[in-house]
């Protein structure tokens, strides 16, 4: 039996040594001739294949790579360089239009064969930036949309998206390939998009860095939709800097998506942002507490409190607070998606959206017969493609999700708007906002907090900046214990809207404090499962 140290073990490149390689050091490798963007396309191909079959986080790989690289070369022996990544190879998530001779699909049948009318402007912002697009990552089908009970990561089109710390368990979702991509070292930085959770909660198991921006920052023409209100797309990289390159290329106005309008006043030089941990002197950070540090398990808790003592060591203060809206916002098991009536749903916005944009991204598609929620239902049924109980053991509950959303087409305007504005005011006035505005005592005046620190891997913190439209990032802390599994943890930054440059701030004065020893690697763990991990 292969030892997993063998079939893991990240080779050099022209005797550079690519564990934890950042996109700085890449970039000065091909500025100094260390190695190709050829030649570093070549070895990150060759790193999907050795590893794609156990991990899966690849669902495609873009034909053309070689190709592209060679002009990519070209271009710097010329003296041209596009941008910041010129010639390094990242990862989209497979909801991510491509205009290339790759399949858009979010990891379903349905659209195989299907072709997009252009890229999906972050890909357009991407490819202009110098990146070259290698491929496709897995995802979990439809973004998790589609069934009540399935598995994180796991696609009728892709398979299984494995943990790379314990391939036996989940790696979250929906953006699961990207991040396992980037924790495995196969690209430095890869995409992914965020409707509820799900780049925070990946890049919290696949202990990397993610941010997911305010919805507007970045341009979701072009993805596949889950909710106009919600959606983000945002970048994983294994360090606070790779994170905000990867999305400094992707920010700004796009006339195709109405969110980014406000965008231009708001995007800043990220990399600005960059501090040390001395910048935490003074800081003061919120700890929300009901139902959700209350919520964290007891066996990482010891971890987060060192870490926030080392916080409170370096000259911060951190508070108790509470989100006002917890009771109404937060379930007593720490998650609430469909549980509140109509009027106040997060899960009717989504649907509702859901069914129309899909119905909007289908019709400008070619070569497809696929135009509607209700052709996607027909297709499973029709190809026996995981429509019912059964049929195929990532979705236990078929399509049920699917086939629930349907009915949202018919939802009231009022209802919808309702809806939308109980998940906002709560989420937002109700909920991080208020807690940011700390006041022990209410005969004195309110303190502004810097940040609310969350230390819940996928649960209601994120939950309410998912409903707020707000940002959030996250970093590494740990690793919890073998008998839980042996995965990553993190603790997230959260604000308000546009506040991206003070969370990066926090984030890299914490990971800075907390030094490069506590980033985590991947043990590869179980490296032969080929069970379906349905829960967490």
């Amino acid at each position: 039996m292969a030892d997993p140290k063998e079939i893991f073990a990240l080779k050099p490149l022209n005797g550079v040594d690519m564990e934890e390689i950042t996109v700085a050091d890449i970039q000065r490798h091909l500025s100094s001739g260390s190695f190709t963007s050829s030649e570093l396309t070549e070895w990150t191909i060759n790193r999907i294949e050795e590893t794609n079959s156990y991990l899966g986080s690849v669902i495609e790989v873009n034909p053309d790579a070689a190709d592209i690289a060679a002009t990519l070369d070209a271009e710097r022996e010329q003296g041209k360089l596009r941008g910041p990544l010129h010639g390094i190879p990242v990862l989209v998530k497979d909801n991510m239009a491509t205009a290339d001779k790759m399949q858009t699909t979010a990891g379903c049948r349905a659209l195989i064969g299907s072709i997009v009318p252009r890229d999906a402007h972050i890909v357009h912002l991407l490819r202009a930036s110098g990146a070259l697009i290698l491929g496709h990552a897995g995802m979990s089908e439809w973004a998790s949309i589609r069934g009540s009970l399935e598995s994180m990561g796991y696609s009728a089109r892709g398979g299984q998206v494995r943990n790379p710390y314990n391939l036996s368990m989940s790696a979250w979702g929906s953006s699961s390939g990207s991040a396992v991509a980037v924790a495995a070292g196969i690209v430095a930085l890869a995409y992914g998009t965020e409707t509820d959770t799900s780049i925070i909660s990946p890049a919290n198991y696949a202990g990397l860095v993610g941010i997911k921006p305010t919805v507007g920052l970045t341009s979701r023409a072009g993805v596949i939709p889950c909710s106009e209100s919600l959606d983000s797309v945002g970048p994983f990289g294994r360090c606070v800097r790779d994170a905000v390159v990867g999305l400094q290329v992707i920010v700004g106005v796009d006339e195709r998506d109405r969110y980014t309008a406000e965008a231009a006043e708001h995007v800043r030089d990220y990399e600005k942002c960059l501090v040390s941990k001395e910048s935490l002197k003074g800081a003061v950070f919120g700890l929300p507490m009901k139902r959700v540090w209350e919520n964290v398990d007891k066996a990482i808790r010891p971890r987060f409190e060192e870490v926030f003592q080392m916080i409170r060591d370096a000259g911060a203060q951190i508070v108790e607070v509470d989100f006002p809206c917890w009771e109404a916002m937060i379930d007593e098991s720490g998650w609430a998606w469909n549980t509140r009536a109509e009027h106040q749903s997060e899960y009717l916005v989504c649907g509702v959206e859901f069914y129309h944009g899909l119905r909007a991204y289908l019709k400008e598609l070619k070569n497809t017969s696929i135009r509607s929620l209700e052709d996607v239902v027909a297709y499973n049924i029709e190809h026996h493609d995981g429509a019912a109980p059964g049929d195929d053991p990532g979705f236990p509950s078929g399509q049920d999700l699917l086939v629930k959303l349907i009915s949202k087409k018919d939802v009231k305007e009022e209802t919808y708007q309702a809806a939308l504005k109980y998940i906002r005011e709560q989420t937002r006035q109700n909920g991080i906002n208020a807690a940011l505005s700390y006041q022990p005592d209410p005969s004195k005046p309110a303190i502004q907090l810097d940040a609310l620190l969350l230390a819940d891997r996928a649960g209601p913190g994120q939950q309410l900046a998912a409903q707020a439209g707000y940002p959030i990032i996250t970093i590494p802390v740990g690793v919890d214990s073998d008998e839980m599994g042996g995965r990553p943890f993190g603790l997230s930054f959260q604000h308000t809207a546009w506040s991206e440059g003070t969370l990066i701030k926090w984030a890299s004065a914490v990971e800075d404090l907390l030094g490069p020893e506590n980033r985590p690697r991947p043990m590869y763990k179980e490296h032969l499962a080929t069970n379906i991990p349905i829960l967490p």
